[in-house]
């Protein structure tokens, strides 16, 4: 540990080596082109219970350490984070394939440090429940212990930090396992933090399904962070039962957006396009279902057309592109028998949909699918790719029914020029979060979580403190 993130300053090169084995691992590929980034050693269960251990021992006196301390040493992590910024950027670009640019891998990178600061900036005080006179009673929240968190190959390093920095906030310590598919980025990452951290309150275990099935078992960890899947949720929510382990489940989703009659089909183009499309659709809570009114439906689909036809989409660390590969094979293949599923149907294709299925990286093109059934299965089954279904509807009652017909309520959108009116759309939606004329858009300080078989437990701000912590309520 140091006490000023200036003392270690990282080269790309420099991170890289710092995070592989020395010799063998397993290759980690280039999404974009299909060239090795680096290796990975692949640890088996028995590295877990070494770390778990490890862990116990370095929990008490982190938790010592005080709000105050702790506060200070993760606003240091985040000055690391920011010196440490291109380098970090540079590997998250070639290994998950996010261009460097745009709303993408240093957009990434930067979200880390201002997650970290504003997570040690929170006032978390015990809460006066009653003082009557009579009855003295207190709210307090103590240190769970140690914390596994198990993160997506989308946005790598800033869901780990949506996971690690409120646990460590709240004095447990943190064990990470990172997606198969993006362990360097979370290694590196953790290589920075460690950099300011007390050794052994953060650790990665950067293992297969097995490490991740053994957290969710496993007896010394108090609880269990997840990002990913609703099968691989559902698997963890039944394997912990056992020893009745605390979860917070941020399950997958599949968002609608609902466009009124009275919306300025160009003046929300640009919005619609990101809330869809950013991380080239790769993240949770993208808009993947757009229900548009027929009054405006052809006006917002060449709208909507004409932005998308603009944006770039290549080698992420072309500056020029905004728009990258999907991360991996099965990943393409999803989106690919998505749409070739929509256009067999007779939806129509207004724009992509013809990817070059011999390229050397897994890039498919933006994809925008008109006239299509609400039943059709791009529309009911998480696409997580750049493929936008759009509905035409008649009512808006007919739009509030599809958009909550699915069993998933991550988020959901409603795009008006009359808020009010929007707004009394929104109270309407089964979703955790709802946008008004935007989507996808989150901030430290505001609650998120899903609704139905989205997940359960809230993220960011204090809220999210509290979820890391035990309440132990005092009286007298």
């Amino acid at each position: 540990m140091t006490d000023t993130a200036s003392t270690q300053g990282f080269t790309f090169e420099s991170l890289l080596e710092a995070v592989q084995p020395e010799t063998g691992g397993r290759e980690i590929l280039d999404p974009a082109t299909g060239e090795l980034v680096g290796r990975v050693f692949v640890p088996s269960v028995s590295a877990l219970d070494e770390a778990v251990a490890t862990a116990e021992q370095a929990q008490p006196a982190w938790a010592g350490l005080g709000h105050d301390e702790r506060s200070r040493l993760l606003a240091l992590a985040a000055d690391a984070v920011e010196a440490n910024a291109e380098p970090l950027a540079q590997l998250l670009s070639r290994e998950q394939g996010k261009p460097l640019n745009g709303p993408n891998a240093r957009f990434e990178v930067g979200a880390c440090a201002s997650w970290l600061r504003a997570t040690a900036s929170f006032e978390f005080t015990p809460e006066v429940l009653v003082d009557d006179g009579q009855t003295y009673a207190e709210l307090h929240y103590r240190p769970l212990g140690v914390v596994g968190a198990i993160g997506p190959w989308n946005w790598p390093m800033m869901i780990s930090v949506w996971q690690l920095a409120p646990a460590l906030r709240m004095g447990n310590s943190v064990i990470m396992k990172p997606s198969e598919y993006t362990p360097l980025s979370v290694l590196a990452l953790a290589e920075v933090l460690n950099t300011v951290l007390p050794e052994g309150v953060l650790q990665v275990v950067a293992g297969d399904g097995a490490v991740g099935e053994a957290m969710s078992t496993h007896s010394d960890i108090d609880k269990i962070m997840f990002t990913g899947s609703i099968s691989t949720g559902k698997a963890i929510i039944g394997s912990s039962a056992g020893n009745v382990k605390r979860l917070t489940m941020e399950l997958g989703g599949n968002d609608a957006g609902i466009v009124l009659p009275d919306a300025d089909p160009k003046a929300i183009a640009e919005g619609l396009f990101w809330g869809a499309f950013i991380n080239t659709g790769q993240t949770c809570a993208a808009l993947k279902r757009l229900y548009v009114h027929t009054d405006i439906y052809d006006e917002v689909c060449r709208a909507l057309t004409d932005f998308a036809a603009k944006v770039p989409m290549g080698n992420g660390r072309d500056e020029r592109n905004e728009l990258g590969p999907l991360q991996n094979k099965a990943q393409f293949d999803i989106v690919d028998s998505l749409v070739e599923s929509a256009k067999s149907s007779g939806a129509k294709v207004i724009l992509g949909g013809d990817p070059d299925r011999e390229a050397a990286g897994y890039f498919y093109p933006t994809t925008l699918i008109a006239d299509i059934d609400p039943q059709n299965p791009l529309v009911t089954e998480e696409q997580f790719g750049p493929a936008l279904p759009i509905i035409r509807y008649d009512d808006v009652d007919e739009a509030v029914d599809l958009a909550n017909s699915l069993e998933v309520g991550l988020g959901s959108s409603v795009w008006s020029s009359d808020r009010s009116a929007a707004v009394e759309v929104a109270a309407r939606l089964e979703a955790g979060t709802t946008w008004i004329n935007s989507h996808g858009g989150i901030d430290p300080r505001i609650p998120f979580g899903g609704a139905k078989q989205s997940g359960y437990g809230l993220e960011f701000g204090v809220h999210g403190l509290k979820g890391l912590g035990q309440p132990h309520v005092v009286v007298g």
